[in-house]
């Protein structure tokens, strides 16, 4: 929930202290769908950063970067493919 409400802070925290970023809901969507869905891009750049899968289908057959291109999310996708430059430039490959 704090990544769907943008609680930036709280979400570094968890990841802080090593939260599963890619447990998911009934309805499987993860953190980072929920920071796509609800245009989170501070919180999208700090999941992927730390490892979000951006390749996890949620219940609707949806990867977090679907959700944010369904919604016109264009700035969280800017965000993603910022997030996944800054990893591939540093030699981390991006699921």
């Amino acid at each position: 929930m704090a990544a769907a409400n943008g609680h930036l802070d709280i979400v570094e925290y968890l990841i802080s202290q090593g939260v599963d970023i890619n447990a998911f809901n009934e309805e499987k969507n993860t953190p980072l769908h929920w920071a796509c869905l609800n245009g989170h891009t501070e919180a999208v750049k700090k999941l992927i950063l730390a490892g979000a899968s951006l390749g996890i289908l949620n219940s609707h057959e949806r990867t977090p970067m679907d959700e944010a291109v369904t919604r016109g999310k264009l700035d969280v996708v800017d965000a993603i493919n910022a997030a996944v430059a800054q990893l591939e430039l540093a030699g981390v490959t991006v699921s």
